[in-house]
Parts: structure tokens; C-alpha cells; sequence
């Protein structure tokens, strides 16, 4: 079995653990857009995130992990299933799946059992990827560099929840909500403006230049590599006091509240910004609860909007010819402006 990098254990780069840790307490934020330099532990940090979620509890023989208490997610295996009584459930990780750049279409959306069809006869469906990564997080190393084709269908599939296949004389709809986390470079190429929309932070790492970090960043990473059990071994009471803390937070969320304020101060934010659409306020809004409910606190303040701020809203900016500052530098002024220095 192979062993992750413990996610407590990653060196600075606090904003994308903490974008990562908010789209895990509310999946509804609609993902993360990781974006910096090389070796900067974007890749790390995801795949980390995997051993740390808390289990989830999903409907036996299920091939795409439903919900058994979420009667109206099913699909219609499970909904025939509920129909002839009680359902069967058990725990399961969250699911944390890679799409690879070269897949085909195939393989993301599924395609017929091949196997079933050419031994007994048989139209079977084969589940994807989607299918695979319902309830968990989809994530795409290299996102900028996806191929139209596969971005227009993540499109489709993000807006809906749902993903149908008709092929081959097989018709299927089953249920696909993720969280869609992607990473890269963008001095290979940028992201389109339609999926750049679809997440909800975005965040900016870069290569630290503080010595005292790089030291530590090498150390731990040659600890890892030379005994990877042991030193998850090291990190496992930090790991379970993190999925202690996102286990109560998610249990907490739904009592934050949100007063008129906090509102008026995002949307006020956001005009001062010239965000296109409302996408903007709700992602901020929905991010400062998170954090909230992170940091065991009853109410939203300014502060938990100003720390979600650059990550719900730089990637949300219009080009100013006027104005070449960089968008976070943009936010960072708007924040000053509207909640202060």
C-alpha cells in the first residue's frame, strides 16, 4: 500500500491548505484551482488530502457510492433497492481521483463492459472516472493543458451533478458531484475562462525563498522518502487532530451564521471589483462560513472574509489595460477599501 505525504506536514503554502481544507467543509464552494511554480507540493498536498478525509458511509454494491441517507441523490439501482427495503450500507474512504491528461472519453464518462458484451452477450456499463469520483474530488494535474473536448464535458457534468451516457444502445444517468480540484503551471497556457469560472478558489503558490523553509521543506521531504511509514508514524496524532477538526467543523457549518454585514460587505467588495455575475459574493460568502465553522466560530466577521478574499475573487477579475497590477494585488486594494487597512 502506498503511503501519502501527510498533509499536516506540508511546509508553508498555508493559503492552498487552507482553500483545500475550506472545499472539504463545504464541498457546495464548487473546487480549487492550485496555480504556481514547479515543485511548489501542489500535487503533494492533494493526494495528502486523500488519507486525511474522515470515512464516509455509502449504499453496498453500489458502483458509484451513494449516499444511503440521501434518499433523492440515488441511483436507480439504489432507488430499486430502497423500494424492496432497508438499505445496506457501509464505510468507505472519500475518494480522491486522478484524471490523467491523455484519457479518452471513455474512460471519463465510462463505456460499454466490453468483457460482458463479447462473453455472454450482454449490454453492461462500465463506470469512469465521474463515476468513481462521485462524493469525493476529481483532480487535474496540468488542468490548462485539457483538451476542449473533456473540459466542455466537465462543463456539463459540474452544472448538473449528473452524468449521462448513450451509446452503443445503452442509456445511463447516474449521479456525479465532486469537488474539482486542478493544478499547474501557468506559463504553459491558461485556463479557459468557462471551467476557470467553475472553481470556486483559486490560489497562487510559489517557490519559498525563505531559507529556513527550504531547509525544512528538504528535511522533511528526505525523512518521507527514506522511511515513509515511519514518518506517517510521526505525523498520525497531527493528522487525526486535523480530521477531528474537519469532522466538527462540517458538523458545525450549518449553524454559522451570516449576518446582513458580512453580505453587504462582500457584495460591496465585489462591485468594487467588477466581478461579472453574483458567483463571486455566494463563493465568498460560502468560504468565509467555512473558515468560520474551521475556527469553531458562531458568526461571520470581517476577518474570515478578508482571509478567503484573494482566493474567491482573483480569478474572478476583468482585465484592466489601465491597471497592470497582478489581481491579487487588485483584491488586496479592494479589501483595504472596503473593510479597511
Amino acid at each position: 500500500m502506498t503511503v501519502a505525504f501527510p498533509f499536516s506536514a506540508i511546509v508553508g503554502q498555508e493559503e492552498m491548505k487552507l482553500a483545500l481544507l475550506i472545499a472539504v467543509v463545504d464541498p457546495s464552494i464548487g473546487g480549487v484551482l492550485v496555480f504556481g511554480d514547479r515543485g511548489t507540493g501542489k500535487s503533494t498536498a492533494v493526494r495528502a488530502l486523500a488519507s486525511l478525509l474522515p470515512r464516509m458511509r455509502i449504499v453496498v454494491h453500489c458502483p458509484y457510492g451513494c449516499d444511503p441517507d440521501a434518499v433523492a441523490g440515488l441511483c436507480e439501482a439504489c432507488h430499486g433497492g430502497a423500494k424492496a427495503g432497508p438499505i445496506k450500507s457501509r464505510l468507505a474512504p472519500v475518494p480522491v481521483v486522478d484524471l490523467p491528461l491523455g484519457a479518452t472519453e471513455d474512460r471519463v464518462v465510462g463505456a460499454l463492459d466490453l468483457e460482458r458484451a463479447l462473453t455472454r452477450g450482454e449490454k453492461a456499463f462500465e463506470p469512469g472516472l465521474l463515476a468513481r469520483a462521485h462524493r469525493g474530488f476529481l483532480y487535474i494535474d496540468e488542468v490548462n493543458l485539457l483538451e476542449d473536448h473533456l473540459v466542455d464535458l466537465l462543463l456539463d457534468v459540474a452544472a448538473s451533478g449528473e452524468n449521462v451516457v448513450e451509446r452503443e444502445g445503452i442509456s445511463i444517468r447516474h449521479p456525479a458531484r465532486f469537488v474539482l480540484v486542478g493544478s499547474g503551471n501557468p506559463e504553459e497556457g491558461e485556463l479557459r475562462p468557462q471551467l476557470l469560472d467553475r472553481f470556486g478558489l483559486s490560489v497562487e503558490v510559489k517557490t519559498p525563498v525563505d531559507i529556513a523553509t527550504r531547509i525544512e521543506v528538504v528535511r522533511r521531504r528526505d525523512a518521507f522518502e527514506r522511511d515513509p511509514p515511519a514518518f506517517a508514524a510521526a505525523w498520525q496524532a497531527e493528522e487525526e487532530k486535523l480530521r477531528r477538526r474537519l469532522t466538527a467543523a462540517r458538523k458545525r457549518l450549518g449553524a454559522v451564521t451570516v449576518p446582513d454585514q458580512a453580505i453587504e460587505h462582500a457584495a460591496r467588495l465585489c462591485i468594487g471589483l467588477g466581478t461579472d455575475g453574483l458567483r463571486g459574493e455566494l463563493t465568498l460568502m460560502r468560504a468565509a462560513r467555512a473558515l468560520a465553522a474551521l475556527d469553531k466560530d458562531p458568526v461571520v466577521t470581517d476577518g474570515h472574509l478578508r482571509r478567503v478574499a484573494p482566493s474567491a475573487l482573483r480569478h474572478r477579475l476583468r482585465r484592466n489595460p489601465l491597471d497592470d497590477s497582478g489581481s491579487t494585488v487588485r483584491v488586496e486594494r479592494g479589501i483595504a477599501e472596503v473593510l479597511g487597512a
